[in-house]
């Protein structure tokens, strides 16, 4: 599966971690940066990694920043992108399962490498339900369409 992942200076170590530990699994990662602790705008992250998933080029992205909201604000801005804030092995799970959810964020203060690892693996095998959810889910697509014209 490709990955696309990114962080903003408040991730970037986190990213760095996971990162690492997804390639370790298996996992053709690409890394979209930052790479310092040097401030820099999430939104900026988020976009390229919610325009290259939402374009077939990456199956699933991963954010991060220091709470997740951030880049989850700003991925969801990309028409076909979900992108959903992960806390819970439950909530992650559900996220996958019922609305299709393509890209995860996680908040760097509140989660460490185990727990990201851990939720990242969930969101990456967790497979879309489909039923009931597909309907859902095309309304979601069809407010992208919506919002482009």
């Amino acid at each position: 599966m490709k990955i696309a992942i990114a962080a903003d200076h408040g991730g970037f170590l986190l990213k760095d971690g996971l990162r690492d530990r997804l390639r370790a699994e298996g996992f053709e990662v690409a890394d979209f940066g930052a790479n310092s602790a040097e401030s820099v705008d999430y939104p900026d992250y988020a976009a390229a990694v919610a325009r290259a998933v939402a374009a077939g080029q990456y199956e699933r992205g991963v954010l991060i920043c220091t709470t997740g909201v951030g880049m989850s604000i700003s991925a969801n801005k990309v028409a076909g992108i979900r992108a959903a804030l992960g806390t819970d092995d439950d909530e992650v799970s559900l996220t996958r399962r019922h609305n299709d959810a393509n890209v995860l964020t996680l908040g760097a203060r509140y989660v460490d490498l185990e727990t990201a690892a851990r939720l990242t693996r969930i969101f990456l095998e967790t497979q879309f339900e489909g039923g009931r959810h597909a309907r859902r889910v095309e309304k979601i697509a069809a407010l992208d369409r919506a919002a482009r014209d």
